[in-house]
């Protein structure tokens, strides 16, 4: 595959790279009086520690919902490149996903990620095919109605879900939170990095 001829690029590089661009995303959503107007970006702790999940759990399909400008994307693409994986990312902005095209191309790895702009509702309803590692990092009011496609899609023993921000945003996310703890089909532990990553596992 075009994957297994690419060679690992630089960690430095990344890293670099990375750093400056959390940097600017940081610096135009501290401008932002308005929520909506904020890249809203997952911190470096959490993108490093989802990339050695995917690295560990030898993901091979993954799917991210709510891809901003392509911050966390990069993240989850650097070890998919690694594991010969696939990512399909998921936005309703199609500027911000402009942004995270571009930002892939420069980092070169746009070829491991698949830009969907549209409904993260509709593409759930009409997914039929599972997926072994699934980020979730969207409106967060969407998230009940997600979780019967979620649930559905992640039917692989050992498939992963991780919801973003489930310390800082406790409240928004406790109903969402109620509807795992009642499926027995999965387990669900919290790790205090970042904004606070919710791990949902099928059992």
């Amino acid at each position: 595959s075009k994957t297994q001829g690419r060679e690992i690029m630089n960690p430095d590089k990344f890293e670099k790279f990375m750093q400056e661009l959390y940097e600017k995303f940081h610096m135009h959503d501290l401008k932002q009086n308005d929520r909506l107007h904020r890249y809203r970006n997952i911190e470096p702790e959490s993108g490093q520690f989802l990339s050695m999940l995917i690295r560990a759990q030898q993901s091979k399909k993954i799917l991210e919902i709510g891809t901003s400008t392509g911050y966390s994307t990069l993240w989850l693409a650097k070890a998919a490149r690694q594991t010969q994986a696939k990512i399909t990312t998921l936005e309703l902005d199609a500027e911000r996903v402009d942004q995270a095209k571009q930002y892939a191309t420069e980092i070169d790895l746009a070829d491991v990620i698949d830009f969907k702009v549209g409904d993260a509702q509709v593409y759930l309803e009409a997914m039929l095919e599972g997926f072994d590692f699934i980020l979730l990092d969207a409106e967060r009011d969407a998230y009940v109605s997600y979780w019967p496609h979620l649930s559905r899609l992640l039917k692989i023993k050992g498939g992963l879900l991780v919801v973003d921000n489930v310390i800082s945003h406790a409240a928004e996310v406790k109903e969402f939170i109620t509807l795992i703890q009642q499926d027995p089909r999965f387990i669900m532990m919290t790790v205090p990095i970042g904004a606070g990553l919710l791990m949902v596992e099928f059992r």
